[in-house]
């Protein structure tokens, strides 16, 4: 595990803790993470789609905010999943890499699979950068 920067301690969300989401590696080349099945099902006990987006979206968000830095902002306004395969237990892993960084935007590829590394979503996320003055 990389270790996490200081400055993540800031970055707390009530909906990824509460998930159970935990983070585990922060670059702005890369951001990696894992979440449990238990507790983030729909109603037939499969994971929900919703928690594939909401686990994208932090990783992506997290590479947007390792990428402007201490000070800076980051906002998503454009996500999209695809969903590939069913999962009822284990845990979902996720990475997000960059496709693309601006000076105001900049756009993720983000791949969640399951234990045996077989793919259950892939996603793309596009986020607004506000860097920090210097």
């Amino acid at each position: 595990m990389t270790e996490l920067p200081d400055w993540l301690a800031a970055c707390r969300s009530p909906l990824i803790e509460t998930m159970g989401f935990t983070l585990t590696e922060i670059t702005p080349e890369r951001c990696a993470g894992v979440c449990p099945v238990d507790g983030n099902t729909q109603p037939a006990g499969f994971w929900h789609g919703g928690a594939s987006c909401v686990m994208a979206e932090t990783l992506g968000s997290m590479a947007a905010y390792a990428e402007v830095g201490e000070g800076g902002m980051v906002f998503g306004v454009d996500i999209n999943a695809t969903h590939h395969r069913a999962v009822r237990s284990g845990s979902v892993h996720g990475v997000a890499t960059p496709l693309f960084v601006g000076g105001t935007t900049a756009s993720y590829d983000v791949v969640l699979t399951d234990d045996d590394g077989r793919r259950i979503c892939t996603a793309r996320l596009t986020c607004a950068l506000r860097r920090p003055r210097r």
